[in-house]
């Protein structure tokens, strides 16, 4: 492992050296040339998104919006009433169940919009599990936030670089989202609890002091 970084280290300083050595030689070659190739680099990549990932995801948002009409939105809003009930069974319905549907179906930033079924006291968490969980499921469904599906690409074409697999990695992905929206759901929900709590205390103190007052 040392012999590879070694060997990284010393190719990084050769181009370097060839890179400083080309701009002395002919400084207004080497800015021209980068200079265009910064662009044809950009070109590239738009030809590439162009030809691989946009009908993909052109026809994934198709098929989601009829399977929406299929289903109904009806259905996909009583889930939302059915994780508004208290109790902890209905914790993983709140913050796994919810989330992921609301995602997937009605993609960033609509997905948001679901928790208009829930108490007051459960939006923040369930809007933290919500917005926690549209980068993980990108890797297998990259229509629920294509905005920022560079965030995926990034890491695809590092591990694409290894000659690794994608899929194993986008599934591990996603199930390690699930497990981590979960949680935060839980913890704000517990942190809003105590906020509410404590907001009543000063709101009881303050008419009380009032009461005072006028007394």
């Amino acid at each position: 492992m040392n012999n590879l970084a070694w060997s990284f280290v010393l190719l990084a300083n050769a181009l370097q050296q060839q890179v400083e050595r080309t701009f002395r030689e002919a400084p207004l070659e080497w800015l021209g040339t980068h200079f265009i190739g910064m662009f044809q680099q950009g070109g590239q990549t738009f030809v590439s998104l162009v030809t691989g990932i946009i009908p993909t995801l052109i026809v994934l948002l198709t098929g989601v919006n009829a399977l929406i009409r299929l289903i109904g939105p009806e259905r996909i809003d009583r889930v939302g009433e059915w994780a508004a009930r208290p109790g902890l069974i209905y914790y993983p319905v709140r913050y796994i169940l919810l989330p992921f549907l609301a995602v997937f179906f009605l993609t960033n930033p609509m997905a948001y919009t679901m928790g208009r079924f829930l108490p007051e006291r459960f939006k923040p968490a369930f809007y933290d599990a919500a917005v926690s969980f549209v980068h993980p499921p990108l890797g297998l469904f990259p229509h629920v936030n294509p905005g920022e599906l560079f965030v995926w690409l990034g890491i695809a074409a590092g591990i694409q670089a290894l000659g690794l697999p994608l899929v194993p990695l986008a599934i591990r992905y996603l199930l390690v989202g699930l497990v981590v929206i979960f949680i935060r759901g839980i913890v704000t929900e517990r942190i809003t609890a105590i906020l509410m709590a404590r907001r009543a205390a000063q709101q009881v103190e303050v008419s009380a002091e009032g009461s005072e007052v006028a007394a």
